[in-house]
């Protein structure tokens, strides 16, 4: 940062931008020295500019702001992410101490009338037409964020606004600690193998390692994906499969420990969301949230779900009636929520002559990064290739990828496996983003992660199809964020793209999963090298439309208890979440969960990442991205120019100009719902 007035922390890694995080170096003593330092800068710059007699100007005020925004962001950056990945007693209690004062800190920027007033003043200027489209862009968001932020509010308001701001953001710290304590807490042990027929011979290895490692007789399971999930599919013991579906279901709930009880947590964050959007003068937090994202109302979304559910409903429940009648074949008579991943793998096998375990037989680790690098290569001309970088865990490796001249234009880390004191789940992340200053481009960093199984016996890590298309899903968000051409940080890669549009290019890169001639050049037998058969991939084809009506009804079900929850549901009155929901599955839902299931508890996605009256955006999305792609279909799934046209038009302008145009400049047209349907299989 140019304003440096104050004593920098001496030899503080967390302070050098100079290039790639020192991971081998940031240690949770770091971070309170480095964001009260940055932010005392923030501050000092903030007073400077407010107070500056000069015209507004994107050089002498935007610029300057920009450099502060990526200083801390990047110092920030590395705390939250080792904070999901490498979770410590020590590093908690640091990230706890500075969120606080990160929330404070930005929202007395966002509620200064000082600089919303000199950004009014840059936006009537002439300086203001000389301005790049992305420029303007940036200027036309942050006077929307400003007005979001308070800075129109009385005083007395504006107190208030913070206070609900800095609330927020801890009591959503605190639901997803309550989350991965109760998922790192959980062990169930089972000493007598004969209890674990069916479970698949990688997961029983996994199993009896993690008992050993806890000095314990016979095998471990845990509520982590890898551990969890293959129990439930394929244990043939019913009685283990309800006791770990109880547990993951009750997950930071009353059945637990009371610290770790996320039902109050629920309750404040509604009733606090709720009072910030009747403070600016919204109805509800759900049309607050919808200003910065492509749906122009609550009602919008509410209808656009309620068309995808009756389109999708009459297939889901032929799905669950042909559930059903499997069950009672297997002898279950009345099918329970800990039973559907058992008896669907069951059906699945029985419909297509295959499971997942012998089809992950074929997709070793190695050869899945192979082929994914492969199909980015071809279709955008790039070259990815592993290199060298500090890593936070020893799991962790690190990329580049150059263009067809060898220049660098990105760096990923990838964080592959699951592991305790690791968040759960999959996601991509910001280290660093691309901007130009002067002649130099700052080359983007993306952190990818997800929860994988991790090598067991001596053998590589072996993948499920589903982590596969997982795989790609990630890495479609990195190339957004990697691939982009704009040289001004508020709009580039992901920045400024609205949230219902950031999944697509995502959910894009998962269609290739399901190619030929993608697959079966990332496919290689564990044990004999073989390529995965063809007469294997058509049964997987066949399969992929396998329960897709009663998988769409399941995301309908979260996405209208979001944006309901979020809307004209009132946290105050007597009605709970827990009563919403069941009322949003009585209306679509074909699976219905014990009334002990308590799925709001950890819903995380809207309580603590991001999704609050927004989780309806991967089906949005997935509108935009299937559409896309059927764009691939008609011109060649691997065709290059047709590749370069999808950087040029959505990757590379970032968040430089609305989605929308984005995707009518690549496909020629609005986008049409035609194409997801086909690729569900659910057109008449």
């Amino acid at each position: 940062m140019t304003e440096a007035k104050h004593n920098t922390p001496s030899g503080n890694p967390l302070l050098d931008f100079s290039g790639l995080p020192r991971f081998d170096q940031v240690q949770a003593k770091h971070v309170t020295p480095a964001i009260e330092y940055l932010l005392a800068e923030g501050r000092a710059l903030q007073e400077r500019l407010a107070g500056s007699s000069e015209a507004p100007t994107w050089d002498n005020f935007a610029r300057p702001l920009e450099d502060m925004e990526e200083c801390i962001s990047r110092a920030w950056s590395q705390v939250g992410h080792m904070n999901a990945v490498v979770n410590s007693p020590e590093l908690r209690e640091a990230y706890n101490e500075s969120l606080p004062k990160l929330t404070a800190f930005y929202s007395d920027l966002s509620q200064d009338e000082r600089l919303y007033a000199r950004f009014r003043a840059l936006r009537a200027s002439d300086a203001y037409q000389q301005l790049n489209a992305a420029q303007r862009k940036i200027v036309e968001n942050e006077l929307r964020d400003f007005r979001l932020g308070g800075a129109e509010l009385p005083d007395d308001k504006k107190a208030r606004f913070k206070e609900i701001q800095e609330s927020l953001s801890r009591l959503a710290a605190r639901f997803e600690e309550n989350l991965l304590d109760t998922t790192n807490d959980y062990a169930h042990y089972v000493e007598d193998v004969a209890e674990l027929k069916g479970i698949p011979e990688d997961a029983l290895q996994a199993a009896q390692e993690a008992a050993q490692t806890d000095g314990k007789p016979g095998y471990k399971f845990t509520l982590h994906f890898p551990s969890y999930m293959p129990a439930l599919q394929y244990a043939e013991n019913r009685a283990l499969r309800e006791t770990l579906y109880r547990a993951y279901a009750t997950r930071a709930s009353e059945f637990g420990k009371a610290e770790w009880d996320n039902t109050s947590l629920i309750s404040d964050i509604l009733k606090l969301r709720r009072e910030a959007a009747q403070l600016l003068g919204y109805k509800n937090y759900a049309e607050m949230s919808l200003a910065t994202k492509m749906a122009d109302s609550p009602q919008q979304v509410a209808d656009f779900l309620d068309t995808l559910g009756k389109r999708a409903k009459p297939f889901a429940e032929r799905d669950m009636q042909e559930l059903t009648e499997h069950a009672k074949k297997l002898g279950i008579a009345d099918l329970q929520a800990w039973d559907v991943a058992y008896v669907s793998e069951k059906l699945r096998e029985d419909k297509y002559a295959f499971s997942d375990q012998e089809v992950k037989q074929y997709f070793p680790e190695a050869k899945v990064l192979e082929g994914l690098f492969k199909v980015v290569e071809t279709i955008f001309g790039v070259h990815v290739r592993k290199s060298q970088a500090p890593v936070w865990h020893p799991d962790a490796a690190f990329y580049e990828i150059n263009d067809q001249a060898g220049k660098l234009v990105g760096q990923f880390y990838l964080d592959l496996y699951a592991r305790n004191n690791k968040r759960g789940g999959a996601w991509m992340d910001e280290a660093i983003t691309r901007r130009k200053i002067g002649g130099n481009v700052t080359v983007p960093v993306a952190f990818l992660t997800c929860n994988f199984s991790a090598p067991v016996g001596g053998k590589p890590a072996l993948f499920t199809h589903d982590e596969v298309i997982t795989m790609f899903h990630e890495f479609g968000h990195g190339l957004h964020h990697m691939l982009t051409q704009v040289d001004d940080y508020g709009v580039s890669g992901i920045k400024g793209v609205e949230w219902d549009a950031v999944e697509l290019p995502s959910q894009f890169m998962e269609n290739f999963c399901w190619e030929w001639d993608v697959l079966r050049h990332m496919t290689q037998h564990v044990e004999t090298g073989a390529q995965l058969p063809r007469e294997l991939f058509d049964k997987m084809v066949a399969a992929k439309n396998f329960q897709a009506g009663m998988q769409t009804v399941r995301q309908i079900e979260f996405s209208l208890f979001d944006i309901r929850l979020h809307g004209d549901f009132d946290p105050n009155d007597s009605k709970t979440a827990l009563d919403l929901i069941e009322e949003v599955r009585d209306e679509v839902a074909v699976v219905r969960p014990p009334k002990w299931n308590r799925f709001p508890n950890n819903f995380s996605h809207i309580f603590a990442g991001g999704y609050a009256a927004g989780y309806y955006s991967y089906k949005w999305a997935e509108v935009l991205s299937a559409d896309a792609y059927s764009m691939f279909e008609e011109h060649g799934v691997l065709s290059e120019e047709t590749g370069r046209r999808f950087w040029t038009e959505i990757l590379a302008m970032g968040g430089s100009r609305p989605a929308l145009e984005s995707f009518i400049a690549f496909r020629g047209r609005e986008p049409s719902i035609d194409a997801l349907l086909r690729h569900n299989g659910m057109t008449v």
